[in-house]
């Protein structure tokens, strides 16, 4: 029959596995989760009941609904992905998984999340991931090929883990949530839109209209970069002053901060991919680093 086994496991079976985890875009996943787990850690710093069990069901929730979306987004944008370079291997346009395998497994997914979230957590918490989802693939998805104002429309649910962490141990959300959230939404400009200047010939040819597509000098683009990595940094310092971080993490946000800056202003006066990249990198570099901080020294207790 021409079967290959790897300890006891047909090869072709393993493959599919491995296809069905990629479609659920792990690296995204874990990042979604990091934020998700630094609201849940702000609200149990402000003396909000929680236990371990909650932060479990709350994880594995919101990995389940970020799974299913991420597998519902690639069955919707299949014929695009198909169309560009970096997205052409993906489980669904290379013939690895069939779009209504891969419908049925994100739905399911997804279904299961939001369960989970209900159940294990709390009502609003599950509203909160479900809200993300639908947001994400009836909104932002379908406006990409629409408008350049997709980006806003998607930094929406895009921001949304630390709400659902917090939610998670609070029941509610306060203004320390919403800091959190206004963090995340003014980081992804810069960064999604790097990510569009590098892939710029990759987005025209899938017909998605991003702002540096739209505009090919790059002038606009630009100008958003810095802007919005500008006015992130007082709102990254909100938390000092709110109570929720001490003097410690509101240096080292002045710092990152400054330099995430920097590194869109240089793109301004200088409009390449090599910067474009560089903005990209101390977007990377920014979040976690500012997460950690918050872990290391908040003050609510």
């Amino acid at each position: 029959m021409g079967l290959y086994w790897r300890s006891g496991i047909p090869i072709h079976f393993m493959a599919s596995k491995s296809s069905y985890l990629e479609l659920t875009k792990p690296r995204i996943t874990m990042f979604i989760l990091m934020s998700t787990a630094i609201g849940f850690l702000c609200a149990a710093h402000s003396g909000s009941g929680w236990t371990w069990w909650t932060l479990l069901h709350a994880l594995a929730g919101t990995a389940l609904l970020a799974s299913g979306t991420a597998a519902l987004n690639q069955w919707y944008e299949r014929a695009a992905d198909a169309r560009m370079v970096r997205t052409a291997k993906r489980p669904i346009p290379s013939g690895r998984i069939n779009p209504r395998n891969a419908f049925q497994f994100g739905a399911l997914l997804s279904v299961i999340g939001f369960l989970e979230l209900w159940f294990g957590v709390n009502l609003l918490t599950a509203l909160l991931g479900l809200f993300t989802e639908v947001s994400y693939l009836f909104l932002y998805t379908p406006m990409k090929q629409k408008s350049p104002h997709s980006t806003t429309i998607g930094a929406i649910p895009g921001a949304m883990p630390p709400l659902i962490g917090y939610a998670a141990v609070s029941g509610t959300l306060t203004w320390d949530a919403w800091v959190l959230y206004a963090i995340l939404f003014l980081w992804q400009f810069p960064h999604f839109y790097a990510i569009a200047w590098m892939y710029r010939d990759d987005y025209a040819r899938a017909g998605i209209r991003m702002l540096p597509v739209v505009e090919p000098s790059y002038e606009s683009t630009a100008r958003q970069m810095f802007g919005f990595s500008v006015l992130l940094v007082p709102i990254s310092l909100l938390p000092k002053y709110l109570g929720m971080a001490g003097n410690l993490y509101l240096t080292g946000a002045l710092i990152l901060g400054a330099y995430f800056a920097y590194t869109s202003l240089r793109v301004m006066n200088d409009r390449t991919v090599l910067r474009a990249r560089q903005v990209l990198l101390a977007s990377v570099i920014y979040l976690p680093l500012l997460y950690g901080l918050l872990v290391l020294d908040g003050t609510r207790s």
